[in-house]
C-alpha cells in the first residue's frame, strides 16, 4: 500500500419482496338443448369456448353420458382443462350448477375435494384435467331445478396462484386517480350558470350554457342553434322542436359526459300498441344522432336494448334503422333470429312488412345466414371429444 492511501468502505443496502396471490376469474358456460346431448356416447363431451384467467387459457368439458364406461352413463362428468403450454400451474377451482328454480338461491353441486380453504391443485402440463367423473347423478340432475327449459348453467371459478418478486428498495409509484373531477367541475359550471354567454328558450324553459363548451363537444349542436335560429326579445334562442327534458339531457351529457339521472329514461312503456318513438330514450337517441354525439348515442342504445322482447323488437329495430344505431340494430336482428317464430306471429311483424319491407328482407336474410352453417351437418359434428385421462 502506498504511503498516505486510505481504505474506504461504502455500505450499500437493498431489499426485495415476494408476493404470492390468487388471480380469480369466472366463466359462465350455458348448455342449451341438454336433452339432445343424451346418447352422444361415453367419453364424448361438449366443450366451452376457451377463456383466459391468470394469463392461462382454460376450458370446461361436460360429458352428458359420463367420461368412463365403468359408470354405465349413470353420471354426468365435468372437468376443467389447461390449454396453455405451461407446467405446474397451481390452481384453486370451483364448479357450480346454477339452480334456476324461481325464488331459490343458487346451489353448488361440486368442489368436494379442492375447496378454496384447502391447498391448490396442480395442472402438470398442457392438456391436464381436474374435475369430477361422477359430478352428478343424471336422473337426479334431470329432476332438479338445475335444468330449466332444457338448459343447464355452469359457473366455473378458477384462482391461479401467482408469485412475483420485486425490488422493494425502489420508490413506490404514486397512484393518480381518473379525471372524474373534471366532469364534476364542468357540471357545476352548467348548474351555476356562471360565465354563461348563451341562453336557450326551449318551449318556455330557459337553459344557460357556454359557447366554448358547446363548440368543443359538438360543433353541430352550436351551429344548429346559432345560425338562422329565431330569437326572442331578450336575445334568447328559441327552440320549439325539442322537448325541454330532452334538451336538458343533451346539456347534461355535453358537460358531464354521462346520462342524466331521470326515471323516465329507464321506465319501460312497452305495449303492442305504444310507439317506441315517444319514449324518452328514443327521443334522446334521435337527438344524439342529429348532433353527432356518438357516445351519448351508444348510451341510449344500451338503455333501449334492455327492453327488447318479442312484442317490441320490430319497433326498436325500425327505430335503430332510422337513427343509424348499428349496435342496437344488430341486437334486434340477433334476438329476432333467435325467436323468429314468435316474432313472426306478432302484429308488429305485419307492420314491418308495410312500413319497411327492405328491413324485413334483411331480417330474413340474417336468419338464413345464421342457419346455413348447420344445414346438412351431423347431429354431433360440432361436439368435441376428449381422450380418456385418469380421473382426478
Amino acid at each position: 500500500m502506498m504511503t498516505g492511501e486510505r481504505r474506504r468502505s461504502v455500505n450499500s443496502w437493498s431489499s426485495s419482496e415476494s408476493v404470492t396471490e390468487t388471480v380469480l376469474g369466472t366463466h359462465m358456460f350455458e348448455i342449451k338443448g341438454y336433452s339432445l346431448t343424451k346418447g352422444m356416447g361415453i367419453g364424448k363431451c361438449i366443450a366451452s369456448k376457451k377463456f383466459t384467467i391468470g394469463g392461462y387459457e382454460w376450458g370446461i368439458q361436460f360429458y352428458p353420458d359420463g367420461k368412463y364406461s365403468k359408470d354405465n352413463s349413470s353420471y354426468v362428468s365435468l372437468f376443467i382443462t389447461l390449454y396453455s403450454n405451461a407446467i405446474d400451474v397451481s390452481t384453486f377451482y370451483q364448479i357450480i350448477l346454477l339452480d334456476q328454480t324461481p325464488k331459490r338461491k343458487r346451489h353448488a353441486a361440486t368442489h368436494y375435494d379442492h375447496s378454496f380453504e384447502c391447498g391448490p391443485c396442480v395442472f402438470k402440463t398442457r392438456g391436464s384435467m381436474w374435475g369430477y367423473n361422477r359430478f352428478c347423478n343424471r336422473k337426479d340432475l334431470e329432476a332438479s331445478g338445475f335444468l330449466k327449459d332444457d338448459c343447464l348453467k355452469i359457473e366455473c371459478t378458477i384462482g391461479v396462484v401467482v408469485t412475483s418478486c420485486s425490488d422493494s428498495s425502489k420508490l413506490k409509484k404514486i397512484h393518480v386517480p381518473d379525471s372524474g373531477d373534471m366532469r364534476e367541475h364542468f357540471g357545476m359550471l352548467l348548474d351555476s350558470r356562471a360565465y354563461s354567454d348563451i341562453t336557450f328558450s326551449v318551449r318556455g324553459h330557459k337553459f344557460h350554457a357556454h359557447k366554448l363548451v358547446l363548440a368543443a363537444r359538438s360543433k353541430l349542436f352550436l351551429t344548429e342553434f346559432v345560425n338562422g335560429r329565431e330569437k326572442d326579445e331578450h336575445g334568447h334562442i328559441l327552440v320549439n322542436d325539442i322537448e325541454p327534458r330532452v334538451f336538458k339531457a343533451l346539456l347534461h351529457f355535453i358537460y358531464r359526459d354521462s346520462l342524466i339521472h331521470d326515471k323516465e329514461l329507464y321506465k319501460s312503456r312497452w305495449s303492442p300498441y305504444s310507439s317506441v318513438s315517444e319514449t324518452f330514450a328514443a327521443k334522446l337517441l334521435a337527438a344524439a344522432e342529429k348532433f353527432d354525439l356518438s357516445r351519448l348515442k351508444l348510451m341510449c342504445e344500451s338503455v333501449l336494448c334492455n327492453d327488447i322482447s318479442t312484442d317490441t323488437v320490430v319497433n326498436i329495430l325500425l327505430l335503430a334503422d332510422r337513427n343509424h344505431a348499428t349496435e342496437l340494430k344488430f341486437a334486434c336482428l340477433k334476438f329476432a333470429v333467435q325467436n323468429l317464430h314468435a316474432v313472426m306471429q306478432s302484429d308488429c311483424f305485419k307492420y314491418l312488412t308495410q312500413e319497411n319491407p327492405l328491413l324485413q328482407v334483411e331480417l330474413l336474410k340474417t336468419w338464413v345466414e345464421c342457419k346455413e352453417p348447420f344445414i346438412g351437418k351431423r347431429k354431433y359434428e360440432t361436439l368435441k371429444t376428449q381422450s380418456p385421462d385418469d380421473d382426478h
